[in-house]
């Protein structure tokens, strides 16, 4: 892995908002990793360098969710780093909250931030963290999915997210070393409850 992005809307009318759900990941792991984020104007984003095993780029996009994809495609192209070398952390509307994934390519399920992502890298086969937040569906709720993603969490939810993100950055050892398959069968695998 060579960039880590976390996907959101700039600005505090959105800070709290389910859509939001990539920032507060990638937040945290710069705070876990003691990573201080400058806004570089270049690269249409926060960003910081992480140095160790490899250099890792964090960035937090300034443009709006559906303009994303110029964000990582800035930083992509200035230090060459290909789609397969790219993390992407979003909020996922088919996981619920409490849910968090790590797949790599495949579909954008209606994701402007995805969507864009991949328009603008020429690709869709870059890895996804994906944090669920459930659907208004699943809750039996006539919302806009538009509506509900830009809206804050209920406070359970809230809380189910909040557990899925610390659970994740513990995987980050093996992300940083570019095990991706470790990551994935231990954020995957459910643990056992004592009986």
């Amino acid at each position: 892995m060579k960039l880590i992005v976390g996907l959101g809307n700039p600005g505090k009318k959105y800070e709290r908002t389910r859509h939001n759900a990539g920032f507060w990941w990638l937040e945290r792991l710069a705070h876990t990793v003691k990573a201080m984020l400058h806004e570089q104007a270049k690269f249409h984003g926060w960003a910081a360098k992480l140095a160790a095993p490899t250099d890792i780029w964090l960035l937090l996009p300034t443009t709006y969710m559906n303009e994303s994809g110029h964000a990582v495609a800035a930083v992509a192209t200035f230090y060459k780093i290909e789609p397969q070398e790219i993390l992407v952390a979003h909020d996922e509307l088919d996981l619920p909250p409490g849910s968090v994934k790590l797949k790599f390519g495949g579909g954008v399920a209606g994701h402007n931030g995805l969507k864009d992502i991949a328009d603008c890298l020429g690709s869709n086969e870059f890895w996804r963290l994906r944090i669920g937040i459930g659907h208004p569906r699943d809750s039996a709720s006539n919302q806009e999915v538009v509506d509900y993603v830009l809206h804050m969490p209920r406070a359970d939810d809230q809380s189910l997210i909040d557990s899925a993100i610390t659970r994740s950055l513990e995987v980050w050892p093996l992300i940083a070393a570019d095990d991706m398959e470790a990551a994935m069968l231990k954020l995957h695998t459910k643990e056992k409850k004592p009986e």
